[in-house]
């Protein structure tokens, strides 16, 4: 089954409701809009119920209820709807972002915490892109899988997905990285405090151990609050600089893209060379920054990132069947094992050797 998006149609569904023909035409084309639109939020409005009674990550629910309705989406007038979704809302939610991020959380890190966190998303990403290549995996899932590792999960696949070229492949792989993150995010919140307790890393260096490595930043509340608040305090904070990263991350990813497609004829209507979403993004941190946002405002920006996030993955997985998952292959979970270790033994080896080098230096 070809999971790829119609383009013409899509774009052509895009141009009708907000630009070409005019407001008087605006309901028609809701109306072909609006029942891919509603089962993508009943999806999400479900995953979280469920979260919230069952326990949890709300966003693989609503993956897998939506990979479940498969047929029902693809087959019926939900298909433009449900496009929409998985393209619009998700880069709505993924531009909602910025609005938890601010320079001096950034700053309380240290620059050697910032350059620690840095190094090790430079490093994943890169081995992502490498060790795609050498389990003969395609180089577009190096990149969301390094990226979806070494940033903030399932976001952050989320945003680098809207930048890279597409094919039949593109939404399958999309799922695996988001499923695959999620489960080794749960693990890492499990083992990776009982690690800090055997290495006996003070509040600081675990806290940037945790929030470094582990994949969602639920998982990190979770590991680091369940160590010390210190701790807790600290994880988060470099869980933020990690999401902070999204955005340079997205932006040189495009500039790459486009320079190696650079000669290649630009359909009309392609998104720009910085899409709008990510100028959003930037502008929201900026904001955030300098307390233009309030307080209310700002717990109200992220509660709706979140639900566009929820609402563009059911719609992601109501486009995608659950039979070409089993294409992706094992080899491509060995990929995120691979990345997710590496950035753990990075991030805590560099750690040690630098107390190592302190106490040296002391004594």
């Amino acid at each position: 089954m070809d999971t790829s998006v119609d383009r013409p149609k899509f774009d052509e569904v895009l141009r009708a409701f907000w630009r070409t023909q005019g407001p008087r035409q605006w309901p028609a084309a809701f109306g072909r809009v609006w029942p891919g639109l509603l089962l993508s939020v009943v999806i999400a409005v479900a995953s979280a119920f469920i979260a919230e009674s069952r326990g949890g990550p709300t966003l693989l629910y609503a993956l897998l209820l939506g990979m479940a309705l498969n047929p029902i989406a693809m087959e019926g007038k939900a298909k433009a709807g449900v496009d929409l979704a998985a393209r619009t809302v998700l880069r709505a939610g993924v531009a909602l972002l910025g609005a938890r991020i601010t320079f001096e959380q950034i700053g309380t890190l240290g620059w050697r915490g910032v350059a620690l966190i840095v190094a090790g998303i430079v490093i994943t990403i890169g081995l992502g892109i490498a060790a795609s290549r050498a389990l003969g995996l395609s180089r577009r899932l190096g990149v969301l899988t390094g990226g979806a590792t070494a940033i903030c999960g399932a976001s952050a696949a989320i945003a680098i997905a809207t930048v890279l070229p597409r094919d039949d492949k593109s939404d399958r792989e999309l799922l695996f990285t988001i499923a695959g993150v999620t489960v080794l995010s749960t693990l890492a919140m499990i083992l990776y405090p009982m690690i800090v307790s055997a290495t006996r890393l003070d509040p600081h260096q675990a806290g940037l151990f945790l929030g470094g490595t582990i994949h969602d930043v639920a998982q990190v509340v979770g590991a680091g609050y369940s160590i010390s608040s210190d701790t807790g305090d600290f994880a988060v904070l470099a869980k933020l600089l990690r999401v902070a990263m999204l955005l340079p991350v997205v932006v040189a990813i495009s500039l790459a893209i486009r320079h190696r497609f650079r000669r290649i004829e630009t359909r009309r209507g392609a998104d720009p060379l910085l899409p709008r979403f990510l100028l959003v993004f930037a502008a929201l941190v900026v904001a955030a920054s300098f307390g233009l946002i309030p307080a209310a405002a700002g717990t109200a920006l992220n509660g709706a990132a979140r639900g566009c996030l929820v609402v563009a993955i059911a719609a992601v997985g109501l486009k995608t069947s659950p039979l070409e998952m089993k294409r992706v292959g094992a080899r491509a979970f060995m990929l995120l094992v691979i990345e997710a270790a590496t950035l753990a033994g990075f991030v805590l080896g560099t750690q040690l050797l630098i107390t190592l080098l302190d106490s040296g230096s002391r004594s």
